[in-house]
């Protein structure tokens, strides 16, 4: 098996080959309609040819590629049902696996790292990966004290790699843009090369890891293995077993769909509340379920893993989010306005009808409306095509709205939580996390409005959002 493809002609000329490879086939798709085939079986023919190749390819480079490819795996649910079989395989692969380093550059780094003895720090080490990722490959062993580590091995030229691979992808975004519809890939490529930096920081990932296995010490909802040793391109770890999400996506029984999703939802909104972090990146392949649940064996955990990025948000989600959702709840158009308005998500200079505004966001918030959601891809689509839909209201309108780039991250993570959500099939009591965990989705108490508010905490929330609008 060859090495992580390191030299930017040897990837280009890869990532090149998806836009000709994209002509190729719509080439013979004209062929096959000329010759009477119906535009609709063409249509998928070439659909399914497409997503075998790119993601074959993405997954093959690893590096920036993959990293593409696993973001776009947890958009899969948006895809019409006709088409969303290839790419469902094809993503599913890109979740868990990838071709390996060989065993000697695996060594190579452990002992640049560790040492020269680095095998006596440990009482056993598998040359086999067990899991191999975007820009590092996971191996199995016993750490010298007896605890079973996972040991993260970072490929070399993955730093390299990821950026040469985000800017090739970015030059024919919009090639890409038809395949995930109502997806703009543009801004996802962008947002991933701001991050690169951060997921190849090892320290930075040990310190978020740490701080969240500390903080869900003994929680009996979700566990977080905790960091055992850390140097630049090597991070060692606690070992979890568990079932792998994807797994459950496509053969778990549905109370362990349901659990997941539960468990998914209740992460993405306790995490921050409890961490002042946001864990962002949620596709299937970082979680677990592991048995041994609040009601005993019969019971599952999430297990939580790869903190290689995260989002820095001292004091939780930002309060606008939750005021806003309760208020277009309540049906306050004009509300809403002003409070999108004033944080930036309707500039100064659009003009926007308030009930307008109103009406498009609360299909999206369905879920927060009731007790209890069943998210399925029927209903991700319904949200896509509204929203992707040219001719549509919703599409016209959605255009003028702005995003903030201090909210840049949190909204792509949480549409990718809602799409592994939507994978899952899972029926989830949304509405209970957001009341417990999300700052101003319930409404302030007198008692509340009266206490003097700590402005100090306010502080770092400030800073943090103008050093991401800078």
């Amino acid at each position: 098996m060859s090495d992580l493809p390191r030299k930017a002609v040897t990837r280009t000329a890869k990532l090149a080959a998806l836009p000709l490879g994209f002509a190729g086939r719509a080439t013979w798709g004209l062929g096959k309609r000329i010759v009477g085939e119906s535009a609709e079986l063409v249509g998928q023919q070439l659909q399914q040819r497409t997503a075998e190749q790119m993601f074959k390819v993405l997954g093959e480079l690893k590096g920036g590629a993959m990293k593409f490819g696993q973001a776009l795996s947890v958009f899969e649910s948006a895809l019409p049902e006709e088409i969303a079989g290839p790419y469902r395989a094809a993503l599913t692969k890109l979740q868990e696996a990838a071709p390996p380093m060989p065993t000697r550059t695996v060594h190579t780094v452990l002992g640049e790292q560790l040492g020269e003895d680095w095998q006596e720090l440990f009482l056993e080490f598998e040359d086999k990966p067990s899991a191999a990722a975007s820009i590092g490959q996971v191996h199995r062993g016993v750490w010298h004290d007896g605890r079973e580590v996972a040991v993260k091995v970072q490929y070399p030229g993955a730093g390299e790699a990821l950026l040469s691979d985000l800017n090739q992808l970015g030059r024919f975004a919009r090639l890409l843009g038809p395949l995930i519809p109502g997806l703009d890939i543009k801004p996802l490529i962008m947002e991933l090369k701001d991050r690169v930096s951060e997921e190849l920081d090892y320290g930075l990932e040990a310190q978020a890891q740490r701080a969240h296995a500390e903080e869900f010490a003994d929680d009996p909802d979700v566990l977080v293995p905790d960091v055992v040793h850390q140097c630049d391109q090597v991070l060692i770890t606690e070992w979890i077993d568990g079932v792998p999400l994807s797994e459950v996506i496509t053969d778990g029984a549905p109370e362990q769909r349901d659990r997941a999703g539960q468990l998914l939802a209740h992460f993405l909104f306790a995490g921050p509340a409890r961490t002042g972090l946001l864990h962002a990146d949620p596709h299937p392949g970082n979680f677990r379920l592991l048995p041994g649940g609040p009601d005993g064996e019969d019971d599952w955990r999430l297990g939580v893993l790869d903190f290689g990025t995260v989002d820095r948000l001292p004091g939780g989600l930002p309060v606008t989010i939750g005021t806003c959702l309760r208020m277009t709840l309540a049906g306050a158009a004009e509300a809403v306005h002003e409070e999108l308005r004033a944080e930036g998500f309707i500039k100064e200079t659009v003009e926007l009808d308030p009930d307008a505004v109103l009406d498009y966001l609360l299909p999206i918030i369905e879920p927060a409306q009731v007790d209890e959601f069943t998210f399925t891809r029927g209903w991700m689509r319904s949200q896509a095509a509204r929203i992707g839909d040219i001719r549509s209201p919703a599409y016209q309108l959605g255009k003028q709205l702005n995003l903030p780039p201090a909210y840049l991250l949190i909204h792509r993570v949480t549409l990718s939580t809602i799409g592994v959500l939507c994978q899952l099939g899972a029926t989830v009591r949304l509405r209970e996390e957001l009341e417990a965990w999300l700052p101003g989705f319930v409404a302030p108490t007198e008692e509340s409005m009266a206490e003097p508010v700590d402005e100090s905490a306010a502080e770092p929330m400030e800073e943090e959002e103008s050093a991401a609008e800078a």
